[in-house]
């Protein structure tokens, strides 16, 4: 049932992978949580995917996540006459207002956030960044430039501005329509795009209401720059490196990455890195050597989770890209570098309670070898600050709310099991020693450590660390 892989792996679904047997082979590949992405797919679409998610749940014995990733504002270009133009480097081009269909001079752009916050001397790019356009001046209505950075351009490409704070929502009328449908359907948890600052994740936290755990995505620079303040008010964050490569330079990329990972283990918050992973797997059986480093490095920065995108959704071989990330994964965790920088990189704990148990726990666990840390929660807040601590000890998670396991689903050692919780002190002892002699934590006479807040029930009341033996007694009472 459990994981001996403590990175966890996100696989998005589609055209490729929608089918009850795929979607299981991949949860047996590895796939911890599934994502589901927004910006393809009908919401008839969406709901098959989700209930057959739930579907293999059920045959595989293990909570499973779903992850919503929210669309966010598209900026695009319009039309050209004759359906693509080709721009030479120094000459001038503009964007407009205007509907008509675009010429080599001058092309559609209908969003006045962007004449609102374009600035003389800075750069627009357009088609993700392989047109690069200087601004010279900006009018009501219109912007001048010339192109940096010529090449091929057709209809509706994408539109960045990475210098500007954009004055635009990050949630659209679609993404509204989307959250709502989703929350209904009950995912696990909501991917934000287009987080320029705090008030952008307020925003969609106020809508959601706790029905799920919010995962900002990080892919503008006007983020990164607010990262703590972001991280803060987020359950999570993504490194989302397709747009956050095309707004800064690319080679500014791998230090943001660490950066957001290092800020958002401080706060004890599930960082997950996305986009071209694997990607030459989209049509290959097998990724190239820089893409294996790429995961590994992820894997080595201490990444909660990584994430399969176009290679599990639309790729020819989901299966094996799931089950490659999982062998790479497990490989870079079993070295003893690996170790050493969890170790180096460890987290002060807080002067709290929980805190000071969960690091307890670690170091107990360590010193007497024991074989698990159980922890006991219901909100998951335990749990998180014992996967904060990063241990080598194996971590069980016993909780008796679904919707918590399945969450708890992408972050980083956690092994989550469905439970009753317990009554009293020694059925808390009774579940826990059961539960690992029965999934193979332990054997008889083995001994584990368990984590737990008193009285139970209470959220957010991790004060009990107990070292306890796998007696015959304690499996004798969990089956009465």
């Amino acid at each position: 049932m459990h994981r001996i892989r403590r990175t966890r792996i996100i696989a998005t679904l589609g055209p490729a992978s929608s089918s009850f047997e795929l979607i299981k082979k991949l949860a047996d590949a590895g796939a911890d949580v599934f994502r589901l992405n927004m910006s393809h797919g009908t919401h008839d679409e969406i709901s098959h995917l989700y209930n057959t998610v739930r579907e293999v749940e059920k045959k595989t014995d293990r909570p499973i996540g779903i992850l919503a990733d929210l669309q966010g504002p598209k900026l695009r270009i319009g039309v050209f006459e004759d359906m693509k133009i080709l721009l030479q480097r120094g000459q001038k081009f503009s964007l407009d207002m205007d509907s008509t269909p675009g010429t080599n001079k001058r092309v559609e752009l209908q969003h006045p956030e962007i004449y609102e916050a374009a600035q003389v001397k800075t750069e627009l790019l357009l088609d993700d960044g392989k047109v690069r356009l200087l601004i010279d001046s900006v009018q009501k209505n219109i912007i001048f430039t010339t192109v940096l950075v010529g090449g091929e351009l057709s209809n509706r490409k994408g539109v960045n501005l990475p210098s500007a704070i954009l004055p635009l929502a990050s949630l659209t009328k679609k993404d509204r329509k989307d959250l709502s449908f989703v929350l209904d359907l009950g995912v696990d948890w909501v991917g934000l795009s287009f987080v320029q600052r705090p008030e952008d994740v307020m925003e969609a936290k106020e809508l959601i209401n706790g029905r799920a755990a919010i995962m900002a995505k990080i892919e503008k620079p006007s983020a990164v720059h607010a990262i703590d303040e972001i991280i803060a008010v987020s359950d999570g964050v993504m490194v989302a490196r397709g747009d956050l490569g095309v707004e800064l330079p690319m080679e500014l990329v791998p230090a943001k990455q660490k950066k957001i990972i290092r800020h958002a283990r401080r706060a004890g918050k599930p960082v997950v890195v996305a986009t071209q992973m694997l990607e030459s797997m989209i049509k290959s059986p097998v990724p190239t050597r820089a893409e294996v480093s790429d995961v590994a490095n992820a894997v080595f920065d201490g990444a909660d989770a990584v994430m399969l995108s176009a290679e599990s959704a639309a790729g020819d071989y989901p299966e094996e890209a799931v089950s490659c990330m999982g062998r790479i994964a497990l490989t870079i965790e079993k070295e003893p570098s690996y170790k050493r920088m969890l170790s180096e990189d460890s987290t002060l704990p807080e002067a709290t309670t929980a805190d000071a148990i969960s690091a307890a726990a670690k170091q107990v666990a360590s010193t007497i070898n024991a074989h698990a840390i159980v922890t006991y929660t219901g909100s998951g807040s335990t749990a998180l600050r014992a996967s904060r601590e990063r241990p080598e000890t194996p971590l069980l998670v016993l909780t008796p709310n679904m919707g918590t396991a399945r969450r708890l689903a992408l972050v980083w050692g956690l092994n989550c099991v469905h439970s009753k919780d317990a009554v009293d002190f020694q059925d808390m002892i009774d579940k826990a020693c059961g539960v690992c002699y029965e999934w193979g934590y332990a054997k008889l006479n083995e001994r584990i450590i368990i984590m737990a807040g008193m009285p139970f029930g209470s959220p957010g009341k991790t004060n009990v660390l107990r070292i306890s033996r796998v007696r015959d007694h304690h499996l004798d009472n969990r089956l009465k």
